[in-house]
C-alpha cells in the first residue's frame, strides 16, 4: 500500500436513494433538457422550433432569465423564425426580466430584418429598458431609428 486511501462513495443521496450521479435520468431532467434544446434551436434560428411549436411547444417558452424564444431569436438575428414565432403568436412586446424587448435587444444587435419583422407584429420601440428608440441613438443608428418611427404596416 502507498498510504493513500481508495476513494470514498459518499453513499446514497438521503433524497433520491443514489448519488446524483448513479441515478437514471428524471422525466425533470429530460424535460429540462428538452427546454434547453428548444432554445438552442431560437438561437440557431432553427426552422425546426416552428415544427415543435406548431406540435404544442408553448410559443413563449422562457428561460430562467424571462427570455423567450422569440426574444433568443430576434437577438441572433433569425428573421424568418421571428416572423414564423410571432405567426403563432409569440408577443412583441413581452419582455424579460431585466425588461428587455425583443425589439430593443434587435436593435442593439444591428439587426434590421429582424426590428422590420417585429415593427409589422406591432413592437413598441418605445417599450422597455433600454429601449429599442434609445439604443438606436445611443449607436447611431438612423437607418434603425427611421424603421422605429415608420408608421405601422400591415404584418
Amino acid at each position: 500500500m502507498d498510504g493513500h486511501l481508495p476513494p470514498q462513495d459518499p453513499g446514497p443521496d438521503p433524497e433520491g436513494g443514489q448519488p446524483p450521479w448513479r441515478r437514471a435520468p428524471s422525466e425533470d431532467d429530460e424535460l429540462l433538457g428538452f427546454a434547453h434544446r428548444m432554445f438552442d434551436l431560437a438561437r440557431a434560428g432553427s426552422p425546426e422550433l416552428v415544427a415543435y411549436v406548431d406540435a404544442g411547444v408553448p410559443v413563449e417558452l422562457t428561460d430562467p432569465d424571462g427570455n423567450t424564444l422569440l426574444m433568443l431569436a430576434a437577438y441572433h438575428g433569425h428573421a424568418p423564425l421571428v416572423r414564423g414565432l410571432v405567426e403563432r403568436g409569440a408577443d412583441p412586446g413581452r419582455r424579460n426580466d431585466r425588461g428587455q424587448t425583443p425589439v430593443a435587444g434587435a436593435v442593439f444587435k444591428g439587426e434590421v430584418a429582424v426590428v422590420e419583422v417585429l415593427m409589422r407584429a406591432g413592437a413598441d420601440p418605445a417599450a422597455g429598458v433600454p429601449n429599442a428608440l434609445d439604443t438606436a441613438h445611443m449607436f447611431e443608428r438612423e437607418d434603425l431609428l427611421s424603421l422605429l418611427t415608420r408608421p405601422p404596416g400591415p404584418a
